[in-house]
């Protein structure tokens, strides 16, 4: 057993577990954040996107105890002030999610995503980076036109609409 400790959602936070536990199992059963999902513990699906130290990363993909100290976001902790996140806001607003399963880890890449581009998003570079996140109730439309739609709103960019 291990001790970790690491920021989470702005933070500190430390809980005892295997030297074998996954992240995302840390995140859930330790912190009790259960927005990130576990879809395939494999690295196939995305539903367990976070990110660890401003980047996205797959949550199943990363021992705790690697994280210690590490600054972890996960959905939980990007809305601001009981307000929206703008690519939460863009998913609600363009329909970009069904079943929601997949839609926490698709909203923590499309916000990795948005940041890393500076607002240079087309459709299919969105589609291309989404490629690592599994809907299967949707062909992505809908993903990618609140992804575009959010990148817009975030940075003024124009936008090359997904129709």
């Amino acid at each position: 057993m291990s001790k970790v400790t690491l920021t989470v959602n702005g933070r500190t936070v430390s809980g005892e577990c295997d030297d074998r536990m996954l992240l995302v199992h840390f995140i859930r059963e330790k912190l009790g954040l259960t927005g990130t999902h576990v879809g395939c513990d494999t690295t196939q699906c995305g539903t367990c996107v976070i990110h660890m130290d401003g980047r996205s990363v797959k949550s199943c993909s990363i021992l705790a105890v690697q994280a210690a100290g590490a600054e972890i976001t996960t959905i939980e902790g990007i809305a601001a002030q009981g307000e929206l996140h703008p690519v939460q806001a863009a998913f609600k607003e363009h329909h970009g999610l069904q079943c929601g399963f997949c839609t926490p880890g698709m909203v923590m890449t499309a916000v990795d995503m948005i940041g890393r581009h500076s607002g240079q998003l087309d459709e299919a570079t969105v589609r291309h980076e989404l490629e690592g996140n599994i809907c299967r109730c949707t062909g992505y439309q809908n993903i990618v036109a609140a992804v575009l739609a959010a990148n817009q709103q975030m940075h003024g960019a124009t936008r090359q609409a997904a129709e």
